[in-house]
């Protein structure tokens, strides 16, 4: 069956929510905003699920303040974060390519990213591209780290790192990433060349199973028209209709 890398991944992230979580997903995010539609439609009813940015799902009346609050207290589950690079450590750069001051790329930065990766149980970075470019040895500027000092306090973390490649998981004791399942059409070799740092492979790396044909349907038809009012463009072109 065929379908687009981003449904791929809003399929592996739909599968990582858990019933009765508070899930987080932030401004211009619609491929983790599908996945966990998609998730609350299947085998997640009760989750209390709040998109910036989607009027049906966002219930607070002050902006995304009340989101960082609600991480603050220590009462957000799941979060879902991204970048324009990562690297070994689960650092990740939302800021420059290059120099800090005098950079080849200046990005608008994070509003709140650095306190919700600290402060959110579990937090799902993804990407759309797995390239050397992308996944490096060590980012060019740290927006918020993976791996913190004993003495700082952290409700929680990086858990895991979705791509259309592949599936990475935290090795907290390691304090790095870790193979865990290859996607499908992708190889254990094809990901570790289209990663520009030693990537570890778990010993019991596995295929990620492809998207079912009830989550693609529903995804295309429920979850897509949900999509619609604040992700137009990309429903347009990255979710296939029935």
């Amino acid at each position: 069956m065929r379908y687009t890398p981003e449904e791929l991944m809003a399929v592996t992230i739909a599968r990582e929510v858990r019933d009765g979580e508070t899930v987080g997903v932030g401004a211009v995010s619609p491929i983790p905003a599908a996945g966990c539609m998609l998730a609350e439609q299947l085998h997640a009813p009760h989750i209390t699920l709040i998109i910036l940015d989607c009027a049906e799902y966002y219930p607070f009346p002050a902006g995304s303040s009340e989101l960082h609050f609600l991480a603050q207290r220590g009462e957000l589950d799941l979060f879902f974060l991204s970048g324009i690079q990562f690297d070994r450590r689960g650092n990740f750069n939302l800021h420059v390519i290059g120099d800090y001051y005098a950079p080849t790329v200046r990005m608008a930065g994070a509003y709140g990213s650095a306190m919700l990766y600290y402060m959110a149980h579990r937090v799902i970075l993804f990407r759309d591209q797995h390239t050397p470019r992308i996944f490096v040895e060590q980012v060019d500027f740290v927006t918020a780290a993976g791996i913190t000092p004993a003495s700082v306090y952290r409700e929680g973390g990086p858990a895991l790192l979705v791509s259309p490649k592949a599936i990475l998981a935290w090795d907290k004791a390691a304090g790095g990433w870790l193979l865990d399942r290859v996607q499908p059409g992708s190889s254990v070799e094809d990901i570790k060349d289209s990663t520009g740092f030693d990537l570890r492979v778990s010993t019991t790396v596995q295929p990620a199973t492809p998207p079912t044909e009830h989550e693609l349907r529903v995804l295309r038809t429920i979850v897509r028209k949900k999509l619609v009012p604040s992700y137009p463009e990309f429903v347009r072109e990255k979710i296939m209709a029935r």
